[in-house]
């Protein structure tokens, strides 16, 4: 059976991969629309990079730069690294002390890229120009989760699991607000994730929490955290999060 065409997690029938994982961060930005209520930025990656033609939020690896006096660990470089990516890539300038983090991404060893990447929430007013260099980042919209999701649905737009899921979470609020409040409250959720393949063949993202995790096993009966990568869209089960 073949992948679904947001599906990144390489060929789980090879040996894993020594692949490093590389250190990441990315930052979702959120604002108010009068039109369409919260919106989210999505930036479109070049074909010929990473994760081409994937819709994604501003964001990068973590470089020895974003490191300083002030940011020794690697959460402080993080937030760094997401300021300068999100300069580079979109022309916005945020300042890091309205960031909330909210989740932790690890992918399996299967993965060709392995970026381990810390993602943070920031609301912004709107108005920012965004300019893309046309290089990188090709294309931007600003889009609500909701209709995020539905392009993915609708094989309009290609999202990776990760991003995909963080829509998800964001679209159960209905303000920027709401969504900074709640997760200034929680703890960042940690994915680290384990690909394996159902008795139809299908592939499933496994987290922690769900009965097969532990064993990498789909099959198991009982509690669920997972996304059914399924060719006819993404399916999200869950019995043991909360989300919103």
């Amino acid at each position: 059976m073949s992948k679904h065409r947001s599906d990144i997690y390489g060929d789980i029938t090879k040996k894993p991969t020594d692949n490093p994982v590389i250190p990441a961060a990315t930052v979702v930005l959120l604002r108010d629309s009068s039109a369409n209520g919260m919106e989210v930025l999505m930036l479109q990656k070049n074909n010929d990079i990473s994760f081409g033609g994937m819709w994604v939020f501003p964001g990068g690896r973590i470089d020895a730069e974003d490191y300083g006096a002030e940011n020794t660990s690697l959460a402080g470089a993080a937030k760094v690294a997401a300021v300068r990516e999100t300069e580079e890539e979109t022309g916005i300038k945020l300042d890091a002390a309205g960031f909330e983090s909210f989740a932790h991404w690890t992918p399996p060893p299967t993965t060709p890229k392995r970026f381990a990447t810390w993602f943070f929430v920031a609301k912004v007013s709107g108005n920012e120009a965004v300019e893309v260099d046309g290089q990188e980042i090709t294309n931007h919209r600003w889009v609500s989760p909701e209709g995020a999701l539905a392009l993915h649905t609708e094989g309009k737009i290609d999202l990776a699991p990760p991003t995909w899921i963080s829509l998800f979470h964001i679209n159960q609020y209905q303000s920027p607000n709401a969504v900074l409040s709640d997760f200034r409250d929680q703890q960042d959720k940690i994915y680290e994730t384990h690909i394996v393949k159902n008795e139809a063949g299908i592939r499933i993202a496994l987290w922690a929490g769900d009965a097969g995790y532990a064993l990498s096993e789909a099959d198991v009966e009982g509690a669920r955290h997972r996304l059914v990568l399924a060719q006819s869209g993404f399916i999200f089960e869950n019995t043991v999060e909360r989300y919103g």
